[in-house]
């Protein structure tokens, strides 16, 4: 993000309202000691299976194709996404101050909408691949060359940063007057919209013509995609040759389905008929546990994966004996 912008946004236009408090989960502090080992639970084995994700695909050989360089950028997307809300949920947990400095809530905002579109962004390329992997096998190594692979999660990158810039700068340009408390427990467009003093017509509409341009986009890339990769299976004859080509879907069509599903009942539903606490469980979804099932749909779904990874522990194994 442009610092000037940047420092214009964190200063804002609203007036008294220097930080915000994050109402989180409210309850009893015994089911405040339930959330936090479930959320600290939840982190860790996201950092542990994305991270050890990444350190697979860059040691083995075997797994340097455009697909895992992919899903390496996924695992790093998932890894900063869900650092960009667990730290602070598990502080506010044990805290008694739950505050947050306006700064601190813009950027918060800024990296989880950054990261929500690369992902999507990133998914969409992944059925892009699959689609010249299994419709246009001959072509493939000279269409997903390095350098389209490249291309491709650079373009992802920019325009999930142009989009968060435009999100961020337009949801903080209001005016937030008072009161300052956030009945979430990160800082997200519906509960700070609430906060405003200023009208939000302007805003919603930014917010949502820009999600929906990403939205569609992808999806229609995706949809696109799988209904050639589906009607290129029925043409192979062999049962076993039409298995073998789906499976190597049936992983990305797993996080897709996902992802999606839990966005679209998320925004695409009726505002009367939800409740915060409903928004709240539903954002834990999207926000931690998603970024979480990622490596492990990815691993426990595909023989390579398990296969490299039987490979490095076997190797580590024998090292160990080496040098003992």
């Amino acid at each position: 993000m442009h610092r000037p912008y940047l420092e214009k946004i964190m200063q804002g236009n609203h007036t008294g309202v220097t930080e915000f408090i994050l109402l989180g989960f409210t309850g009893s502090p015994q089911l405040q000691t339930i959330l936090f080992v479930v959320f600290l639970v939840i982190y860790i084995v996201t950092l542990v299976g994305n991270l050890g994700m990444i350190a697979l695909i860059t040691v083995e050989s075997r797994l340097h194709t455009p697909m895992y360089f992919f899903l390496l950028n996924l695992s790093f997307i998932d890894t900063v996404y869900s650092s960009v809300i667990a730290p602070r949920a598990l502080v506010n947990f044990l805290a008694e101050c739950k505050a947050v400095s306006f700064a601190g809530c813009v950027m918060q905002f800024f990296f989880l909408s950054l990261c929500a579109n690369v992902e999507a962004l990133l998914l969409a390329v992944m059925a892009y691949d699959r689609f010249i992997a299994i419709c246009k096998p001959l072509l493939y190594t000279i269409i997903m060359s390095r350098k389209v692979c490249v291309q491709l999660v650079a373009a992802s990158y920019f325009y999930a940063c142009v989009n968060a810039v435009v999100h961020t700068g337009s949801l903080f340009s209001l005016s937030f007057c008072g009161p300052n408390i956030i009945d979430h427990f990160f800082c997200d467009i519906p509960p700070l919209q609430k906060l405003s003093c200023s009208s939000t017509h302007m805003d919603s509409r930014v917010h949502f013509v820009f999600a929906a341009v990403t939205a569609l986009s992808t999806v229609l890339i995706i949809l696109i995609s799988y209904i050639y990769i589906i009607l290129n299976i029925l043409r192979i004859r062999s049962t076993e040759g039409r298995r073998k080509a789906f499976s190597t879907c049936a992983s990305h069509l797993t996080a897709v389905s996902i992802l999606y599903g839990t966005l679209f009942f998320m925004y695409l539903r009726p505002t009367s008929g939800s409740s915060s606490d409903q928004d709240k469980v539903v954002s834990v979804f999207y926000t931690l546990v998603i970024p979480m099932l990622n490596p492990l749909i990815y691993s426990l779904r595909n023989k390579e994966v398990k296969h490299a990874l039987r490979k490095v522990i076997y190797r580590t194994m024998n090292d160990s004996l080496v040098v003992g």
